[in-house]
């Protein structure tokens, strides 16, 4: 009787990731990452003659949604509140976001880049006062490209 083998090949865990932003060229830690998303809108053609036509769908202009980072908030930590304060008649300084899935070596499974993204939202943490939580602050980030590569 053959003994039975299993595949070692397990989906990536989600939980052990890093965020570095490109010209600070430093690592944030964030309890939360999500909006890594691409969309193409549909364009629909008419297709044939007027007596019989029909209708066919093309690519039409990419759209990439908003990245939302989640973070514990520090004493004096106020990076993401100057640089959100930059933001005068587009003169706003645009960075590298890049963001790595590791594994339990801490080594990059997936990269995501983004590409000249800056803050359109940051916002404060609630408080309540009967609460026994950390308090986390939001930051939106818009961008103009989104890259992924496997590995390193």
């Amino acid at each position: 009787m053959a003994e039975d083998s299993q595949n070692d090949i397990w989906p990536i865990p989600k939980f052990y990731f890093k965020v570095s932003f490109g010209s600070q060229d430093n690592t944030v830690s964030f309890q939360e990452v999500s909006g890594l998303e691409t969309e193409t809108q549909p364009i629909e053609y008419r297709h044939g003659d007027s007596k019989q036509f029909s209708t066919i769908k093309m690519p039409g202009i990419a759209k990439r949604g908003n990245i939302t980072l989640k973070k514990g908030i520090f004493v004096s930590d106020n990076r993401f509140w100057e640089w959100y304060d930059a933001i005068k008649m587009n003169t706003i300084k645009r960075e590298t976001v890049t963001i790595q899935l590791l594994d339990e070596k801490a080594k990059p499974t997936m990269t995501w880049t983004l590409t000249n993204a800056w803050p359109t939202k940051i916002t404060g943490t609630d408080m309540i006062a009967d609460a026994n939580e950390v308090a986390v602050e939001t930051l939106e980030l818009s961008h103009e490209g989104l890259t992924i590569k496997n590995g390193s």
